[in-house]
């Protein structure tokens, strides 16, 4: 998440919103949106994350990352599901993908 507070000016540029959500509990994810500088949400569930498509971690009772990217029709045009620590979307990824997708939808 680090890497979304250091391209905020670039994602600002873009008009690109960035939110987060957690299974912490509402204490320990405003903590974390207070070292990051973006807005978490708490209290993620299995039901939830389900619900989602993503992946529930039964052991330790977290929900494993789910990356969207909407549009500004607030609809899905990309998705990420990881199982563990590998493939996260990283910031530039996203700054790329919204620039690919507005010459796509301009030509």
């Amino acid at each position: 998440m680090d890497g979304f507070r250091n391209a905020q000016q670039d994602l600002d540029g873009k008009n690109i919103k960035v939110v987060a959500a957690s299974s912490d509990p509402q204490e320990k994810a405003a903590e974390l949106a207070a070292e990051v500088g973006l807005p978490i949400g708490y209290g993620i569930d299995q039901a939830l994350a389900e619900s989602l498509g993503g992946y529930w971690e039964a052991n330790r009772k977290f929900a494993q990352p789910a990356e969207f990217i909407l549009n500004p029709e607030n609809k899905i045009v990309h998705v990420s599901y990881s199982d563990g620590p590998l493939a996260r979307t990283e910031a530039e990824d996203v700054i790329k993908l919204v620039g690919f997708l507005e010459k796509r939808n301009k030509g």
